[in-house]
């Protein structure tokens, strides 16, 4: 919901460093691989409960996650590939965070970590099951128009999830409640994209098979 409004801010400011990494000849694939490192640090320090050095390590995670897109683009060198790397790797991020608290409590946390890791797969297979489709008709995407993947808009995207970690690293103790609260977000997201997706491509193939009406 806020990653639109939060994009055309970002991008100006990290311009600098964006041409720092092309003078270096850091490529977009490596910024990938790089961040999905940093990121996957974060869980052996929250089973360890630092979770402040973790809460360090996501928000580092995320800020390559914004660099690898914007490099590729200043580099004329934007793929598919690329794109897909990046969206995998992305969401293998996203899960590992609340495995990483189901597996530092497993009594008190389990259960919430693992409504929530649904929830995670329900918001991106929903996501990625539109895009697909999307892509074959070649429905338009106007607020992310640089984007590998149509991006369809949820409750909860990609910066409100960010501001979920946030709040479970610096409040740990209320996991639970943030867990079930944020998972709930997520199955409005579920629920909407399918329905809207549903409408979406039927409607695009009502428009295909009568396309002088």
């Amino acid at each position: 919901m806020l990653d639109s409004l939060l994009t055309p801010v970002i991008k100006p400011a990290v311009r600098p460093l964006i041409k720092w990494l092309d003078k270096h000849n850091i490529s977009p694939d490596q910024l990938t691989l790089g961040g999905f490192a940093v990121g996957l640090l974060a869980v052996p320090l929250i089973i360890l409960g630092w979770y402040y050095v973790a809460l360090a390590i996501i928000l580092g995670n995320r800020l390559i996650d914004g660099l690898d897109g914007e490099l590729a683009r200043f580099q004329n060198s934007s793929s598919s590939a690329g794109g897909f790397l990046d969206i995998c790797l992305d969401f293998l991020f996203y899960a590992s965070i609340p495995l990483a608290f189901g597996l530092a409590a497993p009594a008190q946390w389990g259960i919430p970590a693992m409504v929530l890791l649904v929830s995670f797969i329900g918001t991106g297979s929903s996501f990625l099951a539109f895009a697909i489709a999307a892509e074959k008709y070649a429905i338009d995407r106007p607020q992310f128009a640089n984007k590998s993947f149509y991006y369809m808009q949820g409750l909860t995207e990609g910066t409100e999830t960010i501001l979920f970690f946030v709040a479970v690293c610096i409040w740990p103790q209320w996991f639970p409640i943030l867990a079930y609260v944020f998972a709930a977000a997520c199955s409005i997201t579920i629920v909407t994209r399918i329905a809207g997706g549903y409408k979406t491509l039927q409607r695009a193939e009502q428009q295909r098979s009568t396309p002088n009406a």
